[in-house]
């Protein structure tokens, strides 16, 4: 009988020694151990808790870590950018500077224009890059190597380690608890059992005190992690959007300048007032309403009709309207000289005929406007 139970005593410490052997393997490198240790409810909860701390913040540190790389890769390439728009802008403005062509200097312009715009647009692309390295990767590379989340991680190790230590304190508990059974009345075997058990209530203790400390600690480091990681990517998608926004203007005022310029060189050339050309009749007023006169008793009997304005006039005199292009007018007379009589925009008076094109249909909106 007693060999029996020395072989079953010895079997049993077989299995713990495996046991424990397969919580390490399991729980190297890392942190999280064995749910077996004989404990109670509480203790259980903040072992849980802590795992999932610990998994949490290790997965924002990657993921801060993921965020600087990818910021650092964009400042390298968007440097090399630069350095390539710069140039482009030197090439253009060189260009521009020395106007070789000999038919005008439409291009040359142009290429100032451009030049200007490109070295605009590259020092904007300069300040994001930089925006992005003081606000985006220097912060969160600074939590990432930082001391908070390392000690907050040393704390759940250590409380990691000690609750091991207290697994294998208790499964010598058990063992001497076995002992103790076998042989009753062995006060040197209970001396032992008492100062195992006692050991172990010192390592529960403990632990519960370090539990409580690293779990803070990872709550803590949780919080900062995601409060951060979230002002610097709001932070990168700001400072984006202003890049943008400014590279976007400086094109559409680019892209102004040239379609200026290209519809200067393609219109057709402004009519001129020639000098010879006999000045435009006068009004008389009639009970209050002023009415032109016919050039030398002469006009054109064409009817009303309305035209469109072709090209800017300024009138020269008080009975001569202002016209810009796109304004449509209501022509009443012509005369044999060039000269026109008609309303726009509640202003009546002469203007040069050649200014404006006829108009057989024309939207109401615009109708509206002559009046």
């Amino acid at each position: 009988m007693e060999t029996i139970r020395k072989q079953a005593t010895k079997l049993r410490e077989q299995v713990a020694k495996q046991q424990q052997a397969v919580r390490k393997q399991f729980g190297a490198g890392g942190y999280g151990g064995s749910d077996t240790v004989i404990t109670d409810e509480a203790e259980l909860h903040q072992h849980q808790k802590l795992e999932k701390l610990y998994i949490s913040t290790r997965s924002g540190k990657h993921f801060q870590r993921d965020i600087v790389r990818g910021v650092e890769g964009y400042i390298v390439t968007g440097s090399k950018q630069v350095e390539i728009g710069t140039r482009f802008s030197e090439d253009s403005r060189k260009y521009g500077a020395e106007n070789t062509c000999t038919s005008g200097n439409t291009l040359s312009k142009a290429a100032l224009n451009y030049a200007h715009a490109r070295a605009q647009m590259e020092k904007e692309r300069g300040n994001l890059l930089k925006a992005l390295g003081t606000q985006v990767a220097e912060p969160l590379r600074a939590m990432v190597m930082g001391a908070p989340l390392e000690d907050a991680r040393h704390l759940a190790q250590r409380y990691d380690r000690m609750r091991q230590e207290a697994e294998a304190q208790a499964i010598e508990v058990a063992k001497r608890q076995a002992k103790v059974r076998e042989m009753p009345g062995n006060s040197e075997l209970a001396m032992k059992l008492e100062s195992v058990e006692t050991k172990l209530q010192d390592l529960k203790s403990n632990m519960a005190i370090l539990g409580k400390e690293a779990a803070a600690a990872m709550a803590a480091v949780e919080a900062q992690q995601q409060r951060l990681t979230l002002q610097r990517l709001i932070a990168m998608v700001e400072a984006e959007r202003a890049y943008h926004q400014r590279v976007l203007q400086v094109l559409d005022q680019l892209e102004g300048e040239m379609a200026s310029e290209r519809q200067r060189i393609e219109a057709p050339p402004t009519p001129s007032v020639e000098n010879n050309m006999p000045p435009p009749p006068s009004y008389e007023e009639i009970n209050g309403v002023y009415a032109s006169q016919a050039q030398n008793g002469r006009t054109d009997s064409m009817g009303y009709f309305l035209g469109e304005v072709m090209h800017s006039y300024h009138g020269q005199s008080d009975v001569e309207l202002t016209l810009s292009i796109g304004d449509y007018v209501v022509v009443r007379k012509v005369t044999n000289n060039g000269w026109a009589e008609g309303e726009c925009k509640g202003k009546a008076g002469w203007f040069p005929y050649g200014y404006i094109e006829r108009r057989d249909r024309v939207l109401a909106s615009k109708i509206a406007e002559v009046f």
